[in-house]
């Protein structure tokens, strides 16, 4: 079987060290760098199945190299580590590309558990060329990560993509918040944060606001659906 290969990138040598010793232990091969810099010159050198890095680094910060990597490939998945734990920190993080975020102190068995189901994911996603999901004249192509409303081409973050699909893969279903924080998010639903009501908002701006038919409807109290169907 072929090896699971992390990069983490954290300029906290202590830290580094220690998660590279607890995901050694736990069957992943694992690369180190102290900064940026060196981080984007490692992802270059080798095949990564994942990238941990933190925000505050030297040479090139987090959310920088977070956008790099991902202008590279798109399907890599990418935990942000760091002691920002506003809403903004976050929504920043998932902009440039992250898949989720870890606040420090963190317990090392919960990054065990959203590296697995990361990985899981991305493993799961091995679709055949130009498979589509569709509702009304909105096309998204899982292949080539491309969304297309009518004729237009919608560029979306990753965190947005990620919601789009969840949301077309449950057309003309309402969806629950604790649904999609724990689908698109992977965590459990916190009450206290509306960081789903504001990426709902982001996408409504971009592939509804702009067209006379609205896809995303919100049901009070229930969630969310996109709507194929007029009635």
């Amino acid at each position: 079987m072929e090896e699971t290969k992390i990069l983490i990138i954290e300029d906290e040598q202590k830290i580094a060290d220690t998660l590279k010793v607890g995901l050694t232990e736990n069957g992943y091969h694992v690369e180190v760098a102290y900064d940026g810099k060196i981080g984007e010159r490692l992802f270059f050198l080798h095949d990564f199945n994942m990238v941990i890095l933190d925000i505050n680094l030297p040479g090139l910060n987090g959310y920088e190299l977070s956008k790099i990597i991902r202008t590279h490939n798109t399907n890599i998945p990418i935990i942000m580590l760091t002691s920002l734990s506003t809403l903004n920190d976050k929504m920043e993080g998932y902009d440039a590309g992250a898949d989720d975020y870890l606040v420090k102190p963190f317990e090392f068995r919960e990054l065990l558990v959203k590296i697995r189901v990361l990985l899981k994911r991305t493993m799961n996603q091995n679709i055949p060329v130009g498979n589509l999901l569709k509702a009304a004249d909105l096309c998204m192509n899982l292949d080539s990560k491309e969304v297309k409303r009518g004729n237009d081409v919608i560029n979306l973050t990753a965190k947005e993509f990620q919601l789009l699909e969840y949301l077309l893969r449950n057309k003309n279903k309402v969806v629950s918040r604790a649904a999609i924080a724990v689908n698109v998010w992977d965590i459990d639903f916190d009450t206290n944060t509306n960081i789903i009501d504001v990426y709902i908002s982001y996408l409504r701006n971009k592939i509804d606001k702009p067209y006379d038919r609205k896809l995303i409807q919100t049901h009070v109290g229930m969630g969310y659906i996109l709507k194929e169907n007029d009635r």
